[in-house]
């Protein structure tokens, strides 16, 4: 039988990985997102995401939705990746943030989701930038579930 000492440490450096994991996502997210803005105002054709009718970055990121309120979708992203960073890093130790940054990752992924609908089925365009983002912020969803109701690390304020 493994002892529970080594149980723990096991369950923390899991945790470590997992919060590792999304802080890396956050930062390709925050890359991804920075590229799809700087798109979004540009003024040239994208040649790398235009692929044919499909595919076709600039349709979508200079469409009417790619803001919301004024404010760029990309821009977004930014700033909640930037946040899921912070709270996987700065915040990792504290009790409360599995839930926080299972909820932020939820609410970045249903946004995700409901854009890629708008993709799908009314520009009937897609965009690899957005397609990279919705599958980095599932990743980031998927492990901070794991963080929240998997049984990594134990006690929060004993972790990493």
């Amino acid at each position: 039988m493994i002892p529970p000492t080594e149980v723990r440490s096991s369950r923390a450096a899991i945790r470590r990985k997992l919060f590792l994991a999304i802080a890396l996502l956050s930062l390709l997210g925050m890359i991804d997102s920075a590229i799809a803005l700087q798109r979004h105002y540009a003024k040239s054709a994208t040649t790398y995401c235009d692929i044919g009718e499909q595919f076709n970055c600039d349709v979508v990121n200079r469409s009417e939705y790619s803001s919301i309120m004024g404010l760029p979708v990309a821009a977004i992203g930014i700033a909640g990746y930037g946040a899921l960073l912070v709270l996987a890093t700065r915040f990792r130790r504290r009790t409360e943030t599995p839930a926080r940054l299972l909820f932020a990752a939820g609410a970045g992924l249903a946004l995700a989701l409901y854009l890629t609908y708008i993709e799908a089925y009314v520009l009937t365009t897609w965009c690899i930038l957005c397609l990279i983002s919705l599958g980095v912020i599932s990743m980031i969803t998927l492990f901070a579930a794991w963080i929240r109701f998997g049984r990594v690390g134990g006690d929060p304020a004993s972790g990493p």
